[in-house]
């Protein structure tokens, strides 16, 4: 490990001047400290944001939830409210990492998390997003577990969070404090697709922080699940999985969020699959022929052509499930 300095911060404007000086913030550490042993991150100063005022979850005016990134995976999958108004998000921090990871990682960190790619983690393959211009080794290498869904020929690696699938299908906002002030950015717009660029992972600034995750107040009753594919069932990331909400009110689908994970370069919303259900009535032909489209503009690679049928698979499971159609 490299020589880092360390500063521990107690207010938010503290904290914003470190980071605009190009402090990184750590709370869990539980993948940045890891990139830092394997050297495939080198950080000079560490700004720890643990003493900051952002582990609340609360209800917001409209009835929505704010989820505060300080929130760690294990509390925000155990609270009543997120149990009771989207579990979709608790069934995802539960099929996440392990529980001693749970106790430590907070959900700022979790979708800020780097790709699990085996290339990016070894300093001595050829990876764009670590040293740009380098090349991607994945595309001609071992490619199994890497993304069909919005790639580049410069990267296909997945992005590895749970939760961000969930946040991504119910169509969450990131809140951010910067030295500019605070802003909001769509879920879906604040984890970059690779393009030419795939060192730019999310759409931040110099400095800024995520202080929470919003999500919208969504129609009731709604019904959501998520459910992951992965090769064990024990500390796995996803092969493919789906985040499914459903409003259905009088025989009659009147919203559907829908998001795929494990098999895209970011948490990749599934509109194609949604417009497919809306002003239907639930049906086990009804799943099948929206899931048929669950992977429109796939880009498989030779290792990892099967994820395209799987996830089909996958969505459509899903759906009967929280349809109630099983």
């Amino acid at each position: 490990m490299y020589p880092f300095a360390y500063t521990r911060v107690s207010d938010t404007r503290e904290a914003l001047n470190a980071g605009r000086r190009g402090g990184r913030y750590i709370a869990g550490g539980t993948t940045l400290v890891d990139l830092m042993r394997e050297a495939v991150e080198r950080p000079e100063t560490l700004v720890d944001i643990t003493g900051l005022p952002l582990g609340e979850i609360t209800v917001t005016e409209r009835g929505g939830l704010r989820i505060g990134a300080l929130v760690t995976m294990s509390e925000a999958a155990a609270h009543a409210k997120v149990r009771t108004l989207y579990p979709v998000v608790s069934e995802a921090l539960e099929l996440s990492a392990s529980a001693q990871l749970r106790n430590m990682a907070t959900i700022g960190g979790n979708i800020m998390q780097r790709t699990r790619c085996t290339y990016f983690r070894d300093v001595t393959a050829d990876c764009n997003k670590r040293e740009p211009g380098s090349g991607c080794a994945a595309l001609h290498g071992h490619n199994r577990t890497h993304a069909i869904l919005g790639t580049s020929d410069a990267c296909v690696a997945t992005h590895p969070s749970d939760a961000a699938v969930a946040f991504a299908a119910l169509e969450a906002r990131v809140h951010l404090l910067g030295p500019d002030g605070a802003r909001q950015v769509p879920f879906v717009d604040f984890l970059l697709r690779p393009g030419s660029t795939p060192q730019r992972e999310q759409a931040l600034r110099q400095g800024e922080l995520i202080a929470a995750v919003e999500i919208p107040a969504l129609p009731r009753p709604l019904r959501s699940g998520y459910l992951k594919v992965r090769d064990r069932q024990s500390y796995e990331f996803a092969l493919t999985s789906a985040a499914v909400a459903l409003h259905v009110r009088g025989g009659v689908i009147r919203q559907a969020k829908i998001a795929a994970g494990g098999v895209g370069t970011v948490p990749w919303k599934l509109p194609a699959v949604e417009q497919h259900l809306v002003g239907e009535r639930p049906s086990q032909a009804l799943w099948s022929a929206a899931a048929a489209k669950a992977a429109d503009g796939a880009r498989p690679l030779q290792h990892n052509r099967f994820k395209v049928e799987l996830l089909k698979r996958t969505v459509e499971r899903q759906l009967r499930v929280v349809g109630g159609t099983k």
